[in-house]
């Protein structure tokens, strides 16, 4: 618990914990009136070389004023940040706010300068750059929009860290020193210069814990078995190229070696005299503090806590693995699990297998990331079966990294997808995933790797409506369907099933992306040829005739029908169908034939090739290239003893090929000259104030300067609690608009809504059809009755008083008194299909827009479409026509196609928005009749509230805990 200082209560919400330029970490908090001693041993620590370049004078030390003026602050006009690793400073920044003078001021002047002083042993590794971030986040929150920094010349390590930044800079030298101004606006650039500095940290943060040079096994037993035994023995098996300790505090004092292994024997790791990279942890729960301790006081880089008890135990195991995280941090430590399965990296410079797995996977080009033991061992059981190849030759299901996460209370799926982001040696990047801790970063950093390299995904947990209880984390209300989309959207490959993370796998893994959809169906089979051609038509590929080579075809004639096909220019892939045949031949001859046939270099782009097998298990094993080593450079294909699952695998990679086609030109948000967007944001300043009146400072705590505590990890996507439709309605705390000031801002971005004229009584009914023009409708607004055409509630195309009054006794007979119904009369809109368009902000994902068709399309069968906000043309485009139900947009059964354009105009706007506003965390437009001719939003509903923090535009951090 942290002491208040000068003014203000201490800010919570700007501590985190941040990886740095070498992938260790540190934390970042405000400093105190309790920091004095720390400040004074910090700057004892300082060479007098810094301490001249940050006073630009002799300061050997520090006087006792200093010390007082450098740990009080006011958080508001005076705040200072360190950079903390164990218990002691490694770097200090502060800013003190000032007038156009340059003289100390107060709100509202909006300038600061800024100094920082960073420990020499510290220097390099991306401290300065990390609380830069931070102070400019925090200085936002405060009101500060611009800082101002002097600098000597001869400090060029300081200049980079401003000149670096990606900020707007003005920069000037006088009296001999060098001024730098920059605004603290985010830009693309700023933006860009810190998700590259989050990349690098994190990812050689997770290449420390892969590739470590020595690895000690903590909690090995002194008898064969038991966990931390059996990886040391994984260990030495699979031939690590490091060196390797045996910890256990029960070795007797003169034991200096575990034998059989041969292994030095260690009591602690104290006793070790050189350094450890990486510690398996495998002791009891209640153990692990203090080999924590031991470790960090050791030097290790990197924990992978094997150890179960955790946050999978109940309440307790929660508090112990939250403690586990900030003691692991807090020497500059990441963590693998707990109850994790462990690790492996079959690069020929390492080959680890710090892992339960009984063997070294052969080296290939799949990087796999499992939240669950249970399926790691399973995928890296089943692609061994398919062939993992020779040990001197990768195999087409071959393993580049695994990591197995367990609880994943610190390492995530993030980490290795910056990781495996420019790993040389990773084409694939495979993920079983059971909760999503950060879906906006995921989403991006997704998006990002899937434009060099497949990303794919099976979800777990989807219907459970939590996440699995390891997973100590609060869920958000976000449905499976919704997930799906998002995944789609940044070019994930999601499947279902554990069977289609391989069989996809392996095929990208080994084959060239098609170039479309068209697939030549080539075998010995006429009835597996046209079981392969229905499971095309099902995947939405365009599959030409099955060519039928019969049941004598021999090896060469398979030779000859592959290579013509995949010579010619009707086809963008092959699939290749076989069963046991009657006569001479052999499954190696076969896969020989096969394999020649397709590396002979064709006139046009090389073509994916798959095998559909029956019963021919050796066929499968000799395409791999087990058994015999076939020559360097030979073409490996993946085999299948299913049809569906070959085709299966085949559609996603053609779909995952189309969106990188795509993604190379991304789209564009398009600029409206009639959007008002001053306008909105004056009109939502002052329909919120009531609420945040009401609420106090504690619902925006944290959300301007994006530097709060509380993400990350700690918000993870629960699967299965949907709303009506597949989307979540964002319903939550905020103001309901009425229907005026909901209609006010939405024509301020050109969306207007057909106008309704409330109808309390007959007359009142028609005093307003004659004032909007017959013909007109008479619908209920009562929260019961709303789009409920099926209840009878509706009238429509009423042409006259006499009609209008009759429908108004029928409708006030049959459901109820006028003040219940609450009816209201609207002029009749051209006819077309109904649709609702739909956009709400969740915490975790963001803003998401939805579209679908009004009343049972979505509402019964789920059929809605949902995409990241900002939406570009394109994905309007593609939402539109994403939905089962498209086909009745564009000329169903001869019905005349509607005006699609007029409704991704719509979209767009209505995104932008939500986008320019994140205090729109809900807008619900329903029913959208969208004609041949434009369209009309007949019914609009929106709310406010304080906008969640926007943690993707805030510093880089680590989840909190």
């Amino acid at each position: 618990m942290r002491s208040p200082s000068d003014h203000h209560a201490y800010p919570t919400h700007w501590e985190a914990d941040v990886v740095l330029r070498d992938g260790g970490t540190a934390q970042i908090r405000p400093i105190t009136t309790e920091d004095a001693q720390r400040l004074v041993s910090f700057y004892e620590r300082v060479s007098d070389e810094s301490k001249y370049y940050r006073f630009f004078a002799p300061y050997p030390r520090l006087s006792d004023r200093d010390v007082h003026r450098f740990t009080h602050h006011d958080y508001v006009d005076r705040v200072g940040l360190a950079a903390i690793v164990g218990d002691e400073f490694i770097a200090t920044v502060r800013y003190d706010r000032i007038d156009g003078r340059g003289m100390p001021a107060a709100a509202p002047a909006d300038e600061a300068e800024v100094a920082f002083l960073v420990q020499d042993a510290h220097q390099g590794r991306g401290v300065a750059s990390a609380l830069l971030e931070h102070i400019a986040a925090v200085a936002r929150e405060r009101g500060i929009r611009r800082f101002a920094a002097e600098v000597l010349p001869a400090n060029n390590k300081m200049i980079k860290v401003f000149t670096d930044a990606g900020y707007t800079q003005k920069r000037s030298f006088e009296d001999g020193v060098v001024r730098l101004e920059f605004d603290l606006e985010p830009t693309d650039r700023s933006l860009a210069v810190m998700r590259a500095r989050e990349q690098r940290a994190e990812a050689r943060s997770v290449q420390r814990l892969l590739a470590p040079g020595s690895v000690a096994v903590i909690g090995t037993s002194r008898t064969p078995g038991g966990v931390g035994r059996t990886v040391l023995r994984n260990l030495l098996d699979g031939g690590f190229t490091g060196r390797v300790h045996a910890v256990n505090h029960a070795f007797p004092d003169d034991m200096a070696r575990l034998e059989p292994e041969g292994v030095p024997a260690h009591r602690s790791l104290r006793a070790i005299e050189e350094p450890v990279d990486l510690a398996v942890v495998a002791v009891p729960a209640e153990r692990v503090p203090a080999v924590v301790a031991e470790c960090g006081d050791h030097g290790v880089q990197g924990l992978v806590v094997l150890s179960a008890g955790y946050a999978e135990s109940g309440g307790e195991g929660r508090d112990r693995q939250r403690d586990l995280v900030r003691q692991a941090r807090s020497y500059g430590m990441r963590v693998i699990g707990p109850n994790a399965f462990g690790v492996i990296n079959t690069a020929d410079g390492v080959r680890l297998n710090a892992s339960l797995s009984p063997q070294l996977p052969n080296p290939g080009r799949l990087g796999l990331f499992t939240q669950s033991g249970a399926i790691g061992i399973a995928l890296l059981s089943g692609l061994n079966r398919r062939g993992a190849g020779l040990a001197s030759l990768a195999g087409i299901a071959g393993i580049s990294t695994f990591v197995s996460a367990g609880n994943r209370a610190d390492v995530s799926g993030n980490d290795l997808l910056q990781y495996w982001y420019d790993d040389p040696l990773t084409d694939v990047v495979l993920m079983y995933l059971e909760s999503i801790g950060n879906p906006r970063k995921f989403t991006r950093l997704a998006r990002r790797t899937a434009a060099v390299k497949p990303v794919v995904v099976v979800k777990g947990a989807r219907h459970t409506g939590s996440a699995p209880t390891g997973h100590a984390v609060p869920t958000t209300r976000i449905p499976d369907a919704t997930v799906s989309d998002l995944l789609r959207q940044a070019g994930v490959i999601r499947v279902d099933t554990v069977t289609e993370l391989a069989d996809t796998g392996v095929l990208l893994a080994s084959q060239p992306l098609p170039a479309g959809p068209r697939v030549a169906i080539l075998g010995n089979s006429e009835s597996l040829g046209l079981i392969t051609y229905d499971a095309c038509l099902t995947e939405e590929l365009r599959p030409l005739p099955p060519r039928d080579l019969t049941t004598d075809a021999t090896p060469d004639d398979f030779r000859h029908a592959l290579a013509e096909a995949l010579a010619g220019d009707t086809c963008d892939a092959v699939i290749v169908t076989a069963i046991p045949w009657v006569g001479d031949g052999s499954a190696q001859a076969l896969a020989a034939a096969v394999r020649e046939a397709a590396q002979t270099p064709g006139p046009g782009p090389a073509k994916p090739v798959a095998v559909v097998h029956l019963e021919i298990q050796e066929l499968a094993q000799a395409l791999a290239g087990t058994g015999a080593e076939p020559a360097p450079g030979t073409r490996r294909i993946p085999a299948y003893p299913a049809a569906e699952r070959a085709v299966r695998a085949l559609a996603e990679a053609v779909r995952y090929a189309r969106w990188r086609e795509e993604a190379a030109e991304p789209g564009r948000v398009p600029e409206y000259d009639d959007i008002d967007e001053a306008g909105a944001a004056a009109d939502i300043q002052v329909l919120l104030a009531p609420a945040e009146g009401a609420g106090g400072d504690a619902a925006g705590a944290g959300t301007v300067g994006g530097a709060g505590v509380g993400t990350g990890h700690d918000v993870a996507v629960g699967i299965g609690e949907a709303t009506s439709g597949g989307a979540f309605d964002g319903t939550g705390p905020g103001v309901e608009l009425s229907a005026a000031d909901t209609q006010r801002l939405l024509a301020r971005y050109g969306v207007s809504v057909l106008p309704v004229l409330p109808a309390p009584d007959p007359d009142a009914a028609v005093r307003a059809a004659e004032r909007l023009g017959f013909p007109v409708a008479l619908k209920p607004t009562a929260s019961h009755l709303r789009h409920r055409a099926d209840l009878g509630g509706v009238r429509l195309e009423l042409g006259s008083e006499t009609e209008l009054r009759r429908a108004y006794a029928e409708l006030t007979d049959y459901l109820g008194r006028p003040e219940e119904l609450g009816l209201v009369v609207q002029r009749m809109a051209p006819r077309g299909v109904d649709t609702v368009v739909r956009a709400a902000i969740d915490p975790a994902a963001g803003a998401v827009l939805s579209f679908g068709l009004a009343g049972a399309p979505s509402e019964l069968l789920g059929d809605t479409a949902h995409g990241l906000v900002p939406v570009t043309g394109r994905d309007a485009a593609e939402l539109i026509r994403s939905i089962r139900t498209a086909p009745l947009l564009f000329g169903w059964r001869g019905s005349k196609p509607v005006d699609t354009v007029a409704l991704e105009e719509l979209l767009l706007r209505v995104s932008r928005l939500v986008d320019d506003h994140p205090e729109m965390v809900a807008v619900d437009l329903e029913p959208v009749v969208v004609a041949q001719h434009g369209l009309s939003v007949l019914g609009a509903s929106a709310r406010l509230a304080p906008p969640p923090p926007r943690t993707d535009l805030g510093p880089r951090h680590m989840p909190a805990y």
